[in-house]
C-alpha cells in the first residue's frame, strides 16, 4: 500500500508548519500562555521541506501561522507566491510584451540571443535584466520553446503502438563511439530493426558506414529469420530514401513509411533503444579489437537482458515473450521470392568486345552475337559473391570478370556475319555501272532483265 504524502511542495511546507506548531493548535491556553510557548519555539531550530539547512522562526512569523490555522486550516499555512511573480519588475510593460512578441515570432531564438540584439539595438540597456529573470517571463506567459512548437503542430500527439508483432518494424541507425583499430580511428554505425508492438529487436549490428546496401543486408537477414513484417518505418536519411529499397519492399508487399522530418518525437520507440542499449553497454565498450568484437557484445547484451528484461510499455512483460507469442501466418514468403525481390535489373549497351560494365566493374560474356546491343543486367543483392547475369530474349547469359591477360591468350572462335538465308535476293547494287549506262545511253540491265556488258 503506497504511502499518503503531500500533493505539491506548497502542502509539503503547510504541514512542516502545522508540525512547527505542533500540539498549540489544539491547546486550551490562558492570557499569555500564547506569547511564552511561541517564545520557546522561536529558540529552536527546524529543517525546512527540501532545505539542506536548520533555520529558526520568529515570534511575529509563529503567531501569524497560528491565527492562519485557527481560521483556515491547513490551507492556511498553504505559501502564497508573490503576486508579481515572473513579471520581470526591472523591464517596463512595453519591453516585456517586446520579449513576449520575439519568442512567438521566433520561437527558436535563445535567451542570450534575444538581450544581445536588444541591447546593440538600444531598446535594453546592457546588464538591466538577466537571462534567468526573461526565461521566468517567457515560462509564466507559457512562451516557453516547447510550448510553442507543440502549439504550432497541426495535429495532436497520441501513445500508439502496432495491433501485433510483425505488423510494423523501426529502422534506424545509432551513431557509437570511434573505433581504433591497427592505428586508425574508424566510425561505428549501429544498424538495428525493432519489433513496434513487441520491442524485440529482429536485427542489430555494427558497421563502419551507414549506406543503403548496409541496410539492405540488415534487413536481408532479418527476413530469412522471422519472415517479412507488414510495413517498415524509417527515417528520412539517405540511407532509406533509395530506390532499390521503395522497390524491393514493394515487391515483398512490404508497406515503406518515413517519418516527417526534423520530428523524433514520432520515433520514440526507437530513440528509447539506443539510450537503454548506450546506458547497458556502449558506454561500456572498452577496448575492441574488431566489428566482430562489438557485434558479439552486442548481441549478447540483446540475449542475456534486454530481449529477457520486463518492460514496462509491456504491462512488465518481456519483448521475447511477447514476440513469441505472435503466430505466424502462412504467407508463401520464401528464398524464392526474397531473391526475386532484390534483384537489381538495369539497361545496359554491349561493348563491341563484348563487355559491359556494372557495379564499377567490367564483365565480359561468351555470347558475341550480343555485340552492341542493349541487353538487361541482373544482380541479386541477397548473395554479394553471385557474379551478375544477362536476361536476353528468355535466356540467362552468365557473366564473369574480364581478364585482359587470359585473353591474349584465347583463340579468337570465328563468327559469320547474322545474315538471314531466308531473305528474298534483290538486284545486285552496282553505283558505277549505273553511271556508265547512263553516260553511253545504254538501256539498265534491270529494265532489260539481262546483266549486260560493258561498253
Amino acid at each position: 500500500m503506497e504511502g499518503l504524502t503531500p500533493k505539491s511542495h506548497a502542502e509539503a511546507v503547510a504541514v512542516f508548519r502545522h508540525g512547527v506548531l505542533g500540539a498549540l493548535t489544539q491547546a486550551q491556553l490562558e492570557k499569555g500562555q500564547l506569547r511564552a510557548a511561541l517564545l520557546a519555539l522561536s529558540q529552536q531550530r527546524f529543517r525546512p521541506p527540501g532545505a539542506q539547512a536548520t533555520r529558526g522562526f520568529s515570534v511575529p512569523t509563529l503567531e501569524r501561522w497560528y491565527y492562519a490555522y485557527k481560521r483556515q486550516g491547513l490551507p492556511g499555512l498553504v505559501p502564497t507566491a508573490r503576486g508579481d511573480k515572473g513579471r520581470a519588475l526591472a523591464l517596463t510593460p512595453e519591453q516585456r510584451q517586446l520579449l513576449l512578441d520575439i519568442r512567438k515570432e521566433h520561437p527558436s531564438a535563445s535567451v542570450p540571443l534575444m538581450l544581445r540584439t536588444l541591447e546593440a539595438d538600444g531598446r535594453l540597456e546592457t546588464g538591466a535584466v538577466s537571462a534567468a529573470t526573461v526565461r521566468r517571463l517567457l515560462h509564466e506567459a507559457g512562451h516557453t520553446r516547447q510550448a510553442l512548437r507543440d502549439s504550432s503542430s497541426s495535429h495532436t500527439r497520441l501513445r500508439w503502438q502496432a495491433e501485433a508483432p510483425m505488423a510494423l518494424w523501426h529502422g534506424d541507425v545509432c551513431h557509437g563511439p570511434s573505433l581504433t583499430l591497427e592505428d586508425k580511428t574508424l566510425p561505428l554505425r549501429l544498424h538495428a530493426l525493432l519489433d513496434d508492438a513487441s520491442r524485440y529487436v529482429v536485427a542489430l549490428e555494427a558497421h563502419h558506414s551507414e549506406r543503403e546496401v548496409d541496410m539492405l543486408g540488415l534487413l536481408v537477414r532479418a527476413l530469412r529469420r522471422h519472415g517479412k513484417p507488414d510495413a517498415l518505418y524509417l527515417d528520412n536519411g539517405s540511407t532509406y530514401r533509395g530506390d532499390t529499397l521503395a522497390t524491393a519492399c514493394a515487391r515483398l508487399g512490404t508497406t515503406l513509411l518515413h517519418a516527417r522530418p526534423y520530428d523524433p518525437q514520432a520515433r520514440g520507440k526507437m530513440e528509447r533503444f539506443w539510450r537503454t542499449l548506450r546506458e547497458g553497454c556502449l558506454d561500456f565498450l572498452g577496448a575492441v579489437a574488431s566489428l566482430h568484437d562489438v557485434n558479439v557484445r552486442l548481441w549478447a547484451f540483446l540475449d542475456e537482458h534486454y530481449h529477457r528484461a520486463p518492460h514496462s510499455s509491456l504491462l512488465g512483460r518481456s519483448p521475447l515473450t511477447v514476440f513469441q507469442s505472435h503466430t505466424p501466418t502462412p504467407d508463401g514468403f520464401d528464398e524464392q521470392q526474397l531473391r526475386e525481390a532484390l534483384t537489381v535489373r538495369i539497361r545496359r549497351r554491349v561493348r563491341r568486345d563484348t563487355t559491359v560494365s556494372f557495379g564499377g566493374e567490367d564483365y565480359e560474356m561468351d555470347a558475341g552475337h550480343l555485340a552492341g546491343r542493349v541487353v538487361t543486367l541482373c544482380r541479386c543483392l541477397v548473395d554479394a559473391q553471385q557474379a551478375p547475369w544477362v536476361e536476353h530474349e528468355g535466356q540467362r547469359i552468365g557473366l564473369h570478370p574480364v581478364d585482359p591477360v587470359r585473353n591474349s591468350r584465347r583463340e579468337r572462335p570465328w563468327r559469320r556475319p547474322h545474315l538471314d538465308e531466308t531473305a528474298p535476293h534483290h538486284p545486285a547494287f552496282d553505283p558505277p555501272r549505273a553511271l556508265l549506262d547512263k553516260a553511253t545511253g545504254r538501256r539498265p540491265a534491270h529494265a532489260s532483265g539481262e546483266d549486260g556488258g560493258e561498253a
